[in-house]
């Protein structure tokens, strides 16, 4: 049985609690802060460093990039940092060892992490909207060497969403809506199925756990219908409310944003999980995904203070309050990492507040 909870707005009852930072190393004015797994990296061309964010925040390692770093995601023993130029366009993808920081390859195009393997593709190059379709070939990768093991080709253009789950898999949808989930050990094909015409984009259709979840036009307004994968068999079509929207990055649900609120859907069944009124305020913190929360940020409204709240299936958590001046924040493992206001690394643990 699902279970429906109504989310009073936080932080009404009480004062919030005032998280405990612990400081870390000056940050460079123009580096980019990117999350890896449980690691932190500062970008700062052409150096990068590697940090443990907790219990303190420790350089592990210093390596080198060639341009911008733009994403980093953790594959294995892996740290995996895109590289682009002033245009943004890709000119490349580093394979870091996490442990050290040593060089284990680079290739040419993007490469994302799939469960136990990695995809390489080319995006198609527009300087408006870079990385929003892929083109060419799609290549599937030995995460060991960065050696090809398998390829697609992709006639036209086509959007990837990737299946992390074991092995693994990634879902390319094609501009005929014809989609096909592909092994990512061999490149097979484990499902397929002809989507409804929408907007595919790299946030739709979204990949949650064993299901694919798109946003569509239809009769009434805008639905979202769910599919099993690997099948891509479809299971159920809701109607969204006016103006909602989905949100990537929400641990095991589908997270809905209206003008107001915010819902949780169950990706097996569409069915409300939970309602969360006034949650449209908050943002979501880039950075990394555990299995069970997400981490959303708002301002506290006295003083440039802000508030924090954690959400998972159960719903949101409050967290606690930041001190005013905290910009740059970014969710890695159970802490998140941010500037401070004197320009430092400040870095507050997260489990014991809000999450359990």
């Amino acid at each position: 049985m699902v279970v429906l909870l109504t989310c009073a707005l936080l932080g009404a009852a009480a004062p919030p609690a005032r998280l405990t930072a612990v400081t870390g190393p000056a940050l460079p004015g123009r580096g980019a802060l990117l999350v890896a797994g449980e690691l932190l990296l500062v970008a700062d061309p052409p150096v990068l460093v590697g940090y443990a964010p907790t219990p303190r925040p420790v350089a592990r390692w210093h390596a080198t990039v060639t341009a911008a770093a733009w994403s980093a995601e953790a594959l294995g023993d892996l740290v995996l940092v895109t590289e682009r130029d002033t245009a943004r366009q890709v000119v490349g993808t580093a394979a870091y060892d996490a442990a050290t920081g040593a060089l284990r390859y680079r290739r040419p195009d993007r490469v994302y992490p799939a469960g136990d393997g990695a995809v390489a593709v080319t995006e198609v190059r527009s300087v408006a909207d870079p990385g929003q379709r892929i083109q060419g070939l799609v290549h599937g990768v030995d995460p060991a060497t960065g050696a090809n093991r398998w390829s697609v080709s992709v006639p036209s253009t086509a959007v990837l969403a990737v299946a992390p789950g074991r092995p693994g898999g990634v879902v390319l949808v094609h501009d005929s809506g014809l989609a096909r989930l592909h092994d990512v050990r061999n490149g097979a094909v484990l499902g397929a199925a002809r989507l409804p015409p929408a907007g595919y984009a790299p946030d739709n259709p979204l990949v949650v756990g064993d299901h694919l979840v798109l946003r569509h036009p239809a009769p009434g307004g805008t639905a979202l219908s769910g599919y099993d994968l690997p099948g891509l068999t479809p299971r159920w079509r809701r109607l969204l409310a006016g103006g909602e929207v989905t949100e990537a990055g929400c641990p095991g649900l589908v997270c809905l944003r209206a003008v107001r609120d915010r819902r949780a859907l169950d990706p097996a069944t569409g069915d409300v999980v939970w309602r969360w009124p006034g949650g449209a305020g908050w943002r979501a913190v880039p950075g990394g995904r555990d299995a069970d929360r997400v981490v959303l940020v708002r301002p506290a409204g006295d003083a440039g203070r802000t508030l924090v709240t954690t959400a998972g299936r159960d719903g949101p958590r409050p967290a606690g309050v930041l001190p005013a001046g905290i910009r740059d924040c970014h969710a890695v493992g159970d802490a998140l990492a941010c500037r401070g206001p004197d320009n430092r690394l400040a870095v507050w643990p997260l489990r014991s507040a809000g999450r359990t």
